[in-house]
C-alpha cells in the first residue's frame, strides 16, 4: 500500500475508532465532570517532599535563617495547585461540569476545597513526626545504612511510606481519586503498593520492597517491618464491589516482623504483637502474639557426580 492509499483509507479508520470511543462508555470520559490533573498532582508531591525533608530535594543551600521564605514559596504554590485538584475531585464526586458558569457552579464544592487543603496543612507538622521515626526505623533496622541521610535518599520503602502518609490525609478527608493517584504514581517508580486507606503505625520499616502490597482496610501497629513481596490482602478479592467498605484486610500489631513472600490475607486475620512472620508463609487465620510462624523446609536432594565425567552429565534444565 503506497502513501495515497493509506491517506484514503485515514477517514475510514478515523469513523472506525471514534464508533469505538463512542460506543464502550467505560473507557471514555466524554461530555462528563472535569477530572483532576495527574501531571499537577505529581508535581504537588514533589513539593510536598521538599517540606517533608527540607534540604534533600529541590533547591539546595537551605539554612535556618532563610527556611521561612522557602516554605512559604513551597505552601503558597502547593495552596493553588492542592486548592484546584481537591475542588476538582470534589466536583467528581458531585457529577457536576467543570465550567464556573451558570448552572455548573458549585460554592459549596469550592468552600469544602478550601476548608480540606487548611486541614491537610494543618496535619503536616503531625505527618513528619511520623516520618522521623519511620527514618529512623529504616536506619536501625538495616546495618547496610550509614546514615539517616542514605535512607531519606535512597530507600523506596521510605519513599512510599512518605507519600502514603500524605495521601491517607486525603483519604480520611473524603477526597475522591486524589489519593490513589499519588500512591500509585509511587507504587510504579517503587513497585510497592499501598493503599491510601492504609493505617501504618509509627516507626513503619519496609525494607527493598519491591512486590509488597498493602490493602486498603490494613492496620499495622508500631514498629512494624516488611521485607519484599509481602501481601496483606483481601481473603476474598472474587466478591469485588461487594466488598466495598468492610475490614477485609488483616490487623499487623505492634513489633511484627514480616519476612520475604509471605501472604496474609483476611479481614478477621489478626497478627499478635512481637510475633515473626516467615517467608513465603500463607496466613489466612490469626496468629497469638510472641510467635513465630514458618513453612515447612523444602527437601533438598543431592547426586553425587564426582565418579562421573563431564561428558557423561547430561544437563538437568534448559534455560
Amino acid at each position: 500500500m503506497n502513501r495515497d492509499e493509506l491517506d484514503k483509507r485515514v477517514p475510514a479508520i478515523i469513523d472506525g475508532l471514534v464508533q469505538s470511543i463512542i460506543g464502550e462508555p467505560r473507557m471514555q470520559h466524554l461530555n462528563r465532570v472535569f477530572l483532576p490533573s495527574r501531571d499537577a498532582i505529581v508535581k504537588a508531591i514533589e513539593l510536598l517532599r521538599q517540606i517533608m525533608y527540607p534540604g534533600y530535594f529541590g533547591k539546595q543551600g537551605l539554612t535556618s535563617q532563610n527556611i521561612s521564605e522557602r516554605v512559604g514559596e513551597w505552601v503558597t504554590e502547593l495552596t493553588d495547585t492542592l486548592y484546584e485538584q481537591v475542588r476538582c475531585c470534589l466536583r467528581y464526586k458531585q457529577q457536576i461540569p467543570g465550567s464556573d458558569r451558570g448552572s455548573d457552579k458549585c460554592d459549596e464544592c469550592d468552600q469544602e476545597a478550601g476548608r480540606i487543603v487548611a486541614a491537610f496543612f494543618d496535619r503536616l507538622p503531625a505527618v513528619r513526626e511520623m516520618l522521623a521515626a519511620d527514618v529512623q526505623a529504616a536506619f536501625d533496622s538495616d546495618p547496610a545504612a550509614h546514615s539517616t541521610d542514605e535512607t531519606i535518599f535512597s530507600y523506596p520503602g521510605l519513599m512510599a511510606i512518605t507519600i502514603q502518609r500524605l495521601a491517607h490525609e486525603f483519604y480520611k478527608l473524603d477526597v475522591p481519586l486524589l489519593p490513589r493517584i499519588m500512591t500509585e504514581h509511587i507504587h510504579g517508580l517503587t513497585g510497592i503498593d499501598i493503599h491510601p486507606g492504609a493505617v501504618l503505625g509509627r516507626g513503619t520499616f519496609i525494607d527493598h520492597g519491591t512486590g509488597v502490597v498493602i490493602g486498603e482496610t490494613t492496620e499495622i501497629g508500631a514498629n512494624v517491618k516488611i521485607y519484599q513481596g509481602v501481601t496483606l490482602g483481601a481473603l476474598a478479592p472474587a466478591y469485588g464491589q461487594v466488598l466495598r467498605g468492610r475490614k477485609r484486610h488483616p490487623t499487623i500489631h505492634d513489633n511484627v516482623t514480616i519476612y520475604s513472600g509471605a501472604t496474609i490475607l483476611g479481614g478477621e486475620t489478626v497478627i499478635g504483637e512481637g510475633c515473626t512472620i516467615g517467608g513465603n508463609v500463607f496466613i489466612t487465620a490469626s496468629v497469638p502474639k510472641y510467635n513465630q510462624v514458618s513453612a515447612d523446609p523444602p527437601k533438598l536432594k543431592y547426586r553425587d557426580r564426582r565418579s562421573q565425567t563431564r561428558a557423561d552429565i547430561a544437563p538437568d534444565f534448559q534455560i
